[in-house]
């Protein structure tokens, strides 16, 4: 069910926005060479107990998860770009890595993801991470009233094609509201005019993800890491939004 939010209510969704951004900010700027995931996990964890928040996470057993998540947060490393499952690894200079993160204040939920490079980076990892950020900036500025989710997909995957890369839709963007996944489904590439007409009131996450050579994947023995099936990197950038009259607002925006 698709529900429209009131001014009021998106205002209430606020405080969550700015926690989910928080956090990526701090485990973003703790990434490092020689720091293990599961220390990433912890700092997120102790900020939700800080904050009085709820992880969207760690119960989460969705149909394609083994398991309940059990994590917090999630830590995609390489060629892991979705759903990366915090394990004992130590990172290393060069590595790319994806962090997603969910949580609810008050009842309201905010998502988002960012990717960034550990150490020393390579210049095709900043191509792609670079890609995947303008196909967020752009999938936001379609998501205007008159508009449909495929305005956002479409203007999504022409940022990705412009630079070669090729679009996976079995995941994508999605609605978010009191619970972290619902309708609808906003997918990364998509035919301009087509599908649900955007109204304001509707709080999506639109989140831009690609692999270097590839738009297959595979998940890991873990039962959630989602992996490229050719081993090349992912990348991948989310936002929580809120359409309104006007530009939609960027519930998760970071300083």
């Amino acid at each position: 069910m698709i529900e429209l939010r009131t001014t009021a209510e998106i205002e209430q969704m606020r405080p969550a926005g700015r926690f989910v951004a928080s956090v990526l900010e701090a485990t973003s700027k703790a990434a490092a060479v020689g720091v293990n995931l599961l220390e990433l996990d912890a700092l997120a964890h102790e900020m939700i107990r800080e904050a009085g928040a709820e992880s969207c996470y760690i119960d989460y057993h969705p149909s394609f998860g083994a398991s309940p998540f059990g994590k917090v947060i999630c830590t995609s490393v390489n060629d892991a770009v979705l759903h990366g499952l915090p394990h004992d690894y130590r990172l290393r200079d060069g590595d790319l890595l994806s962090l997603d993160f969910a949580a609810a204040v008050d009842g309201w939920v905010a998502d988002s993801a960012i990717s960034v490079v550990v150490g020393t980076p390579r210049d095709e990892d900043l191509r792609l991470i670079d890609t995947t950020r303008r196909a967020l900036d752009a999938g936001i500025a379609a998501a205007t009233p008159g508009n449909r989710i495929g305005d956002i997909s479409r203007a999504i995957a022409e940022v990705a094609k412009a630079e070669g890369y090729s679009i996976n839709t079995d995941f994508g963007g999605h609605g978010v509201g009191r619970t972290m996944h619902g309708d609808p489904h906003v997918p990364n590439n998509g035919r301009p005019g087509r599908g649900l007409p955007l109204k304001p009131g509707l709080v999506v996450a639109i989140e831009p993800w690609f692999l270097q050579t590839t738009d297959r994947i595979f998940t890991d023995p873990d039962g959630w890491t989602l992996r490229s099936i050719d081993g090349s990197r992912g990348a991948h950038s989310e936002h929580t939004i809120a359409i309104t009259e006007g530009d939609p607002i960027v519930l998760t925006q970071r300083g």
